[in-house]
Formats: structure tokens, sequence, C-alpha cells
């Protein structure tokens, strides 16, 4: 196999690749990129962990057609500290592959292709099609929500139910739960495909590295397949995919409380700064010590923000629209300001029942396309 590349246009091709590349695998060949040269001046390079994987298409000049695997972090550096423009690889047909540019020069050992796992199909009957941005925003929503060891594996990812007319995402962990619901046109993946409707979970690392991918471009979409156990993303000329999570998820609508008594209307970004303000307290950085709570305190109009902690103390004070009673309740003050910074409201509703049970957070306004709301549980104050 031999390709010629342009250094720069490889260069930004493999780097989202990495995302996908293994290092702690007993397979070396997933540490590895797919090397897939075809004739038509196309090499198709793919990255897969056994759990994700990114596949995209570079044009090339191919001397001589073949595959094989390259270790992904030795072909990185090696681009990196190569000066030309353009990059040779030749791998020979006992597998010791060789980088030149201009009169540099740099050997590494390859692998046979044959060695690469068994990708999961990434084309199937099942699909629909949506506006990269409308995505996007979505995730930015509910992915700080989203658990990564939960001992209840469904929680570990964003759950998706989608229709031809509407997209609801949900993430949700021991402490906090993020529900949005947007009203847009989701097109028909196949033609012999009867309705949209689907429901799938997918894991946390993947809609972490998802958002990274898609654009803001109104004009863009990301065109979904699924199977049973898999789902895959066309973006661009990227093709992402990714195990799913298996299992029935949480009844969510059962956990949000619907018949609070107490309700408060305050500026987002104004509670966001006071917030931060008591971050300085309240993230401690001392090994062993423990994060101290931030107190919110109801009491007719006026919030009162205060903490307390090795650090120091801090306080201040909010004028808020207020309706039932007072209230002194605490949270971490880190998972309050996340869904607080989810939403993108210019004031906020905070609906609460008692200093032990769980807040609604949603916007003042509603808006007709979109729905949203979060919800966090409080923690237990010190007497």
């Amino acid at each position: 196999m031999k390709i010629i590349f342009n250094r720069q246009s490889v260069s930004e091709a493999v780097a989202p690749l990495m995302c996908a590349v293994s290092g702690k695998s007993t397979l070396s060949a997933v540490e590895g990129i797919l090397m897939e040269a075809s004739e038509d001046g196309v090499c198709v390079m793919t990255t897969f962990d056994l759990e994700k994987g990114m596949r995209i298409s570079v044009e090339a000049q191919v001397e001589e057609a073949g595959s094989a695997i390259i270790n992904a972090q030795k072909f990185v550096q090696t681009l990196r500290v190569m000066e030309g423009d353009f990059v040779t690889l030749t791998v020979s047909d006992n597998l010791q592959a060789c980088i030149t540019s201009g009169k540099s020069n740099h050997k590494m050992n390859a692998m046979s292709a044959s060695d690469y796992p068994d990708i999961p199909r990434l084309v199937t009957e099942d699909g629909f099609t949506i506006g990269q941005s409308v995505l996007k925003n979505m995730l930015s929503k509910v992915m700080y929500a989203m658990a990564s060891n939960d001992q209840r594996p469904v929680l570990n990812g964003c759950y998706f139910q989608v229709s031809a007319s509407e997209l609801l995402a949900v993430s949700c962990d021991s402490y906090k739960m993020a529900k949005c619901i947007v009203k847009t046109d989701i097109e028909n993946g196949n033609e012999n495909q009867s309705e949209v409707d689907f429901s799938f979970i997918v894991p946390t690392k993947t809609v972490n590295e998802l958002f990274k991918l898609l654009k803001d471009d109104e004009r863009e979409n990301v065109r979904i397949y699924m199977s049973r156990k898999n789902i895959v993303f066309n973006i661009g000329n990227l093709i992402f995919f990714s195990r799913l999570i298996e299992g029935q998820y949480i009844d969510y609508d059962r956990i949000l409380l619907n018949h609070h008594h107490i309700f408060a209307n305050v500026n987002r970004e104004t509670l966001i700064s006071a917030l931060e303000r008591a971050a300085l307290v309240t993230e401690e950085k001392v090994a062993g010590s423990v994060r101290s709570h931030v107190k919110l305190e109801f009491e007719d109009g006026v919030l009162k923000i205060s903490a307390i902690s090795t650090l120091g103390s801090t306080y201040d004070e909010l004028d808020v629209v207020q309706e039932g009673g007072n209230i002194l309740i605490a949270f971490n003050n880190r998972f309050l300001l996340d869904s607080l910074r989810a939403s993108d409201a210019e004031v906020v509703k905070l609906s609460m029942t008692s200093a032990h049970t769980s807040i609604n957070i949603e916007p003042v306004e509603e808006d007709g396309e979109r729905s949203e709301l979060f919800m966090l549980l409080p923690v237990r104050m010190k007497e």
C-alpha cells in the first residue's frame, strides 16, 4: 500500500478519529487506525474502541491500493513533526510502515487489516434525519445530568424518544434530571419505513463526543441509523457509530413532582452570578475536605444566598417574584449552577415544596417549539 496525503488535510481528518482510539484494551488492533486505500483516490480511515467508532474518507493520491492498521498515537505524532506539505505512507508486504515527508522518514510496525475487529453495520433500514443545530441544542440542555458510573446502566447515558414531529431527550443521575422536548419535522429515513417511532439510550461518552462533532449551522443535517444494539450518525463526511445501552429507561415522569406550592421567578444570569460568587467558598480544593452546600432562603420576595466552609463565608441578596410561603433549602452549588446554565431563558421559575423534596427549574415564558425542565434534589442541612 502506498498513499500520498496532503499533510494538513490528513492531520485535520485524523484529529476527530482519536476519540475512538482505545488506550487500555488488550487488543492492540483497536489502538490503531484502519487504513483502506482504493484505486479511486480515496483512503477510508476507521477507529473503533469496541464501544464507539469513527470513520472518515480522505482524498489522496493512491499509488498502490491496500489496507493496514497503523498505530494511531504514533501516526498523529509523526504527522505533527513532519515539515513538508505532503506525506507519503507506505506499507510493505511484511507490514513495515514508512512515513516520508521531504527528506524525513519515520518507520514503524503495522498490523494486518484482517486483525481489526468487526464494526457494526453503518447503514440500516431504520433511521431518521434531523437538523444538527436542533440536536446539538438539545444535548447542551441534558448532557450535564447524565451519569457515568451509576449502578443502573440505563442512567449512564441519554434517553431519546423520536416521533415524526417531536424529539424528546432525558438524562438523570442520582441527584438531578434534565428533560427537553423539541417540536420539529423529522424526516423518515426509509421509504419502506411506515413511520418515525424510536426510543433508545446513547452512552454518556458517545453523547459527549457527538456534541463536539455537531455544528450550529441550521442548514446542516445529521442522518441517524439504528439497529437493536447500535446507532450510527452521518455528519458530513464523518460517520460516528456507537453501541446503545440495552434496558428499559426509568419512568422519569413519576420522579417529577408537579404539586409544588412555593414558586419564585428569578433572573437566571443574576442568580448564576451570585452562585459563582458562592462557589469561591463552596468549592473547597483541600484534599479530604467535603464541599459545603449553598443555602437559599426565600423570604417575602427576597432570595438570601449564603454558604460557610473552611475557606470563609459568603452572603448575597436578590429580588425575586415569590408566591406561596417562605422556605430555606440547600443544594450542591455545582449541581445547581449546572442546572441553571443548561437553560437559556432570561427568567426561570423555581418550584418548591419543602427543604427535603426536589425542586423544578423551568423557563417562565413558554416556547411553543420547545419545552425544558430541570429537576434537582436538595441536600440535608447541618443543624
